[in-house]
């Protein structure tokens, strides 16, 4: 081979290299964009549940308060 077609082979091979390295960084941009789309919608069902288990335990907390009283009204009437 002479000078005349090693040039644009090593032309053309290093814009291939350089389209592959492009595409393949889109693609990874759009995988990250996603975990992180899916990480931010799992930390707002974390906040939802903490939220949820906070009021749970209110209501047991008040539940075993009224238990307690209906206990001290059973044993002072019994």
């Amino acid at each position: 081979m002479n000078s005349s077609t090693i040039i644009p082979i090593a032309v053309l091979v290093i814009i291939f290299g350089a389209v592959t390295t492009i595409v393949v960084s889109y693609f990874k941009l759009q995988r990250h964009r996603a975990d992180a789309a899916a990480l931010a919608e799992y930390r707002k069902l974390a906040e939802r549940f903490s939220a949820q288990q906070e009021a749970v335990g209110a209501q047991l907390a008040e539940l075993g308060d009224r238990v307690k009283a209906v206990e001290k009204l059973l044993h002072s009437v019994g």
